[in-house]
């Protein structure tokens, strides 16, 4: 069965889904919402329809797969994640994964925040602690990357992609 993956027509949350959906090989389609023009960016497309989903947190991101019907971004991951065992499969994996997906978050949101609050006033002091942090994930990761992928190397592809 197909799975539909649901959000605004951006790349935004849904971007690392896309690509782990991709990366996994899985058949999907995609529903686009639409905001309205400025200043009042119109959003009834998705407030129309979103209490009709039968979910219990309707909010987007959301993934269909056939009964099953999830929200939010990070719980979409591990969903398709956990289908193609890409979790880890020892402890000291998972927790890796769970950590690291953790700090990819972090990292992308402070992305988000350099780009829509105030940008020039935040753009050096991000730039400057830039390399720190990168190097910080190139030290976690070290040699870790091989046959064996898991969630969160998808996921940082996504966040070196989007700088």
């Amino acid at each position: 069965m197909t799975m539909k993956l649901a959000y605004w027509d951006i790349r935004g949350l849904a971007q690392p889904i896309r690509l782990l959906l991709e990366y996994t090989g899985t058949k999907y389609e995609e529903k686009f919402y639409s905001c309205g023009e400025a200043p009042d960016y119109d959003r009834s497309c998705w407030l129309d329809e979103k209490n009709k989903l039968g979910m219990d947190f309707p909010n987007l991101p959301y993934l269909e797969d056939g009964n099953t019907k999830i929200v939010q971004s990070n719980a979409i991951m591990r969903y398709i994640a956990r289908k193609h065992n890409l979790c880890g499969e020892t402890e000291e994996e998972q927790i890796r994964v769970d950590v690291l997906e953790n700090q990819a978050m972090d990292f992308r949101n402070g992305f988000v925040k350099l780009c829509y609050f105030d940008y020039d006033k935040n753009k050096t002091c991000y730039t400057e602690k830039l390399p720190g942090i990168l190097k910080q994930f190139s030290d976690f990761l070290g040699d870790q990357s091989g046959e064996d992928r898991s969630i969160h190397e998808v996921k940082q592809v996504h966040e070196n992609s989007s700088k």
